[in-house]
């Protein structure tokens, strides 16, 4: 049993995945397995023997256990995330984004200039073509920093006037827009296109920011390793991928003795490519 602040929130966070999106049908395939691969369906199972399961006649759509996922992993990074104020103050929300939030992320300072491009692009169907780039990015799960008011940034010392630091975004009275810290894209299971999709956010994330590039990172329940490897492996998109139980696909791929799956896992969390869903708060306050 962990008494750790994190431990108690990775077993909730299983806790709640088990009630709502995780769990074997009648046949003995996990929620999250691919059942056409036999090494999917034989790793969830050495997972999801490792955390508990329960059985179900019906496989949840594929929207439906995404957005379970999503709504777990949230929790658990609220959870986490807000015990580290004495590592990262600031004044923090985190909060899910809806796919209908379409222009959400041109509501956070390094992208409050794609709102023009938007607002545009709607009116000009040449002008969209022309620019040629995807300006929809909407997040699953994103964390914002506040900007503080000069009371709090001169608490310890005075730091800053009227004369001085006058479009920095962190200074409230410049009327700068909440900064985004990080955007967790959250895949209950990853596919060719889905990977490609988290990549593709990722990389619009980059290039289209003014300012700071927030945290850009992948979460994740995937049991196979080489789909695990097909988002993971690679550096210049996601900062890293996280998996929601990464000691217990270690033991589990151990145990079928399937050597390129090993040493691929080895691979990924070796060259720090592939972490435990409870490293990500601490690598969020980076």
């Amino acid at each position: 049993m962990t008494t750790t602040r994190f431990g108690e929130a990775r077993l909730r966070f299983h806790a709640a995945l088990l009630e709502t999106v995780l769990f074997q049908d009648s046949l003995g395939v996990p929620s999250n397995a691919d059942r056409d691969s036999e090494l999917s369906v034989r790793t969830a199972v050495g997972i999801l023997s490792q955390i508990g399961s329960e059985v179900r006649d019906a496989r949840l759509a594929g929207q439906t256990s995404g957005r379970g996922f999503e709504e777990a992993a949230l929790e658990f990074v609220k959870d986490t995330f807000s015990r580290l104020s004495h590592l990262r103050p600031g004044t923090w929300e985190i909060q899910r984004l809806s796919a209908r939030q379409k222009a959400a992320i041109a509501k956070y300072e390094q992208y409050a200039h794609l709102a023009y491009l938007i607002e545009a692009a709607k009116k000009d169907r040449e002008l969209g073509a022309a620019l040629g780039i995807d300006y929809t990015i909407t997040p699953d799960i994103i964390i914002i920093r506040h900007p503080e008011p000069d009371a709090v940034i001169n608490a310890a010392d005075m730091l800053v006037d009227e004369g001085c630091a006058r479009l920095t975004s962190l200074r409230k009275i410049n009327g700068g827009l909440p900064i985004l810290h990080a955007s967790i894209s959250s895949k209950w299971t990853i596919r060719s296109d889905r990977a490609q999709n988290t990549r593709t956010e990722a990389l619009n994330l980059m290039r289209n920011r003014k300012g700071k590039l927030p945290h850009v990172v992948a979460l994740t329940g995937e049991p196979l390793v080489s789909r695990l490897a097909s988002l993971a492996l690679g550096t210049g998109d996601i900062d890293c991928l996280y998996h929601f139980a990464l000691p217990e696909l270690q033991v589990a791929v151990r145990t079928l003795k399937y050597k390129e799956s090993e040493d691929i896992l080895a691979m990924m969390v070796d060259g720090k490519r592939l972490k435990d869903i409870t490293d990500l708060p601490l690598d969020l306050a980076v």
